[in-house]
C-alpha cells in the first residue's frame, strides 16, 4: 500500500493502526541507522526509535505534524538521541562527584562518613529536645505544623514579638548544636522541615 507523504501524518495521528504499522516497518531500518550514527550503540539506537514511535502513537491526539512524516520522524529521532546523550552526561557527572566524595572520605576523618539518615535525624531530635520548652513548642508549631507567627502567638497566648525572638533563639541553638553535621543536615532538613528558610 502506498501513501502520500502529505496524507500519512494525518492518518497516523488520527489513529490508523494499519498505516502506523506500515510506517514503522518502512522507516525503522533507516531511522535506526540514523540514530546509530549519533549514539554509536545499536541497542540504544533501537530504543530511541521505538520511543519515538511509542510517543507518536500515545500522543497522536496532541501531535501536529506540519512537515512531511519522514522529516518529522528524523527530527524526533535526533531529539530523542540528543536528550539521551545529555541525560547520560548528567549521570556521568553525578557518578564522578559521588566517587570523588567517597575518595575524600576514605581516610575516615569525616564525622559524617558513617552516619545514616536515621542517625542524623536522631542528632536533630536530640538538639530539638535540648531547647527550652517554650522555644521548642514555637519551633515545632512553625516548622512541623506550618503555622504563621501570628497563629502561634494566638495559640500560645503570647506576643508575635515573643514568637519571633524564640524562633531566632531556636534556630541559633540548633545551628550551634548541629554545626558538625550541618552540610548534610541542610539538605535533609530543608527537604523535611524547611528549617533554614
Amino acid at each position: 500500500m502506498e501513501w502520500s507523504d502529505r496524507l500519512a501524518p494525518v492518518l497516523v495521528t488520527a489513529g490508523n493502526e494499519e498505516l502506523f504499522e506500515q510506517v514503522f516497518k518502512s522507516h525503522f531500518k533507516s531511522l535506526h541507522a540514523y540514530a546509530y550514527t549519533i549514539l554509536r550503540d545499536a541497542s540504544t539506537a533501537e530504543e530511541m526509535v521505538q520511543e519515538v514511535f511509542y510517543n507518536l502513537w500515545e500522543k497522536k491526539d496532541q501531535i501536529g505534524i506540519h512537515t512531511s512524516l519522514k522529516a518529522y520522524l528524523y527530527r524526533a529521532v535526533h531529539n530523542e538521541s540528543m536528550n539521551h546523550i545529555r541525560h547520560q552526561k548528567v549521570k556521568a557527572v553525578h557518578q564522578r562527584y559521588t566517587m570523588q566524595r567517597e575518595k575524600e572520605y576514605d581516610d575516615g576523618n569525616d564525622p559524617l562518613q558513617q552516619m545514616t539518615g536515621t542517625e542524623l535525624e536522631e542528632k536533630f531530635r536530640d538538639a530539638l529536645n535540648a531547647l527550652p520548652e517554650q522555644c521548642r513548642a514555637i519551633f515545632q508549631l512553625s516548622r512541623f505544623e506550618s503555622l504563621k507567627y501570628q497563629e502561634i502567638a494566638l495559640q500560645l497566648n503570647i506576643s508575635v514579638k515573643t514568637v519571633e525572638n524564640q524562633m531566632g533563639k531556636a534556630l541559633k541553638r540548633l545551628r550551634i548544636k548541629l554545626a558538625d553535621y550541618l552540610p548534610l543536615l541542610i539538605g535533609i532538613l530543608l527537604y523535611f522541615l524547611n528549617l533554614l528558610n
